[in-house]
């Protein structure tokens, strides 16, 4: 691949870093224009859960429960995005087996 040994051991620890700061940022889902809030660390854990009080009624729980999912999925997706990115500038686009 011409690749020498100390170049894979810098994109290695390039990775390694990246990897740590993906991990501590956080990323907010919503959904219902806000009325819903999940936020998710970059290890896709969720840290918080905010719901708009005013936006909903006791009638309204099932509206509630599909936001709440939409919202999670909507973190989920950016965390992964993220990770995305941070394997592609990593290894500069390239394809390296066992990375996503």
């Amino acid at each position: 691949m011409g690749f020498n040994m100390k170049e894979l051991q810098k994109m290695q620890q390039k990775m390694l870093k990246m990897q740590e700061e993906l991990e501590s940022t956080l990323f907010t889902g919503t959904a219902g224009g806000g009325a819903v809030s999940i936020t998710m660390s970059g290890k896709y854990e969720i840290t918080a859960v905010k719901i708009d009080a005013d936006a909903f009624s006791a009638d309204d729980i099932e509206e509630l429960e599909v936001m709440v999912k939409a919202a999670s999925k909507d973190a989920f997706d950016k965390v992964t995005e993220a990770q995305q990115k941070l394997v592609t500038s990593a290894t500069g686009g390239m394809k390296i087996p066992g990375l996503f």
